[in-house]
């Protein structure tokens, strides 16, 4: 009780509650306001992929540190554009052995977070099956030719469906996603994440 809260980005003191220390969140890449067009898919994030935000995702995905998915929703709910926000939330899925070993589908909890600030329904119908390679470490082009594996329905999609994620690399994993809706009957789907992949 008596040690401060530490940053996830330098390692130094923060706010209470609060992942990052004031320096790291003005070091945070601000995004333009507009979705950007990823695979098909208009995708829209509030910061780059770099630095701080870097740091924050790797800290939710590979050290349990669960409590930054309310932070990454704080910052989508109170910058997306208001049109994007207005259908269920589908969060990303994770690989069922993935989610054994890690306890916890990270996008389900940013989507959790999400549909209460925003009043959205979460709609977790998607699956993902076959290999469960992650995608950290594969090359751009590996990433570009989808996830590995495929994503699939594990229940009915809802008729408009707004992706959720962490972070957008090359958009292969959300294209994916928004197939296997579209195929079901979602005739319109956007995704919004927390970060996303810039200048490559």
């Amino acid at each position: 009780m008596l040690v401060p809260p530490l940053c996830w980005g330098c390692g130094g003191v923060a706010r209470r509650r609060e992942p990052l220390c004031g320096g790291c969140r003005r070091l945070l890449r601000r995004l333009a306001p507009d979705p950007v067009p990823l695979s098909g898919v208009r995708v829209w994030a509030p910061v780059a992929y770099t630095g701080p935000a870097r740091d924050l995702v790797r800290a939710l995905k590979f050290r349990a540190a669960t409590a930054i998915a309310e932070t990454m929703a704080a910052q989508m709910a109170a910058n997306a554009p208001a049109e994007l926000l207005g259908a269920p939330l589908v969060p990303v899925p994770l690989h069922a052995r993935r989610l054994r070993r890690r306890g916890y589908n990270q996008a389900a909890l940013i989507a959790d977070a999400l549909a209460r600030r925003a009043g959205l329904d979460v709609a977790d119908c998607l699956a993902r099956t076959g290999s469960a390679v992650t995608q950290v470490g594969r090359g751009r082009a590996e990433r570009r030719a989808g996830p590995a594996g495929s994503v699939r329905l594990r229940a009915p999609p809802p008729h408009s469906a707004v992706l959720v994620d962490d972070v957008a690399t090359t958009g292969a994993t959300l294209a994916a996603c928004a197939a296997a809706l579209r195929a079901e009957g979602s005739a319109d789907v956007v995704a919004v994440v927390f970060a996303r992949t810039i200048g490559r």
